[in-house]
């Protein structure tokens, strides 16, 4: 146990967000995410949603500011009416850590094949429909 680390991170996902280096990507997936076939490294936070470990993670994991948007969201799939409103949450969270930063979006299929490249795939029980993000990593200042 440390002093000052969110208890949602696992020593497995401690360790890897420190072995990330700048402008390496880790996805955050929903429950219907599929990460265990996408993933070169699967972390299983099986049990929490993606607010709380996004929360948790962006309280020691600087967002890159050298680039364009440093969180991708998958974008909804035309024709879908579903209106995610978790996005809101993200927003928020996003915002109190890296104010201004911009959020973009992929086409369900680019998600994919991203996430396939990303350093790590965290497998979370999120049941929001479109909560899965892509966060890249910045430099520590």
């Amino acid at each position: 146990m440390l002093k000052g680390i969110p208890s949602i991170l696992s020593p497995e996902l401690l360790k890897v967000l420190m072995e990330m280096g700048h402008g390496d990507e880790i996805v955050l997936g929903d429950g219907n995410f599929p990460a265990a076939s996408h993933a070169k490294r699967l972390i299983r936070c099986d049990g929490h949603g993606v607010p709380e470990l996004l929360e948790a993670v962006l309280a020691l994991f600087p967002l890159d500011t050298y680039g364009d948007q440093p969180a991708q969201l998958m974008a909804v799939v035309p024709g879908d009416p579903v209106q995610p409103v978790i996005w809101e949450t993200y927003g928020e969270v996003i915002g109190r850590h890296l104010p201004g930063v911009p959020v973009g979006q992929l086409e369900r299929f680019a998600f994919y094949k991203r996430a396939k490249e990303a350093y790590a795939i965290v497998a979370t029980s999120e049941s929001a429909l479109y909560a899965n993000v892509i966060l890249r990593k910045g430099v520590v200042t």
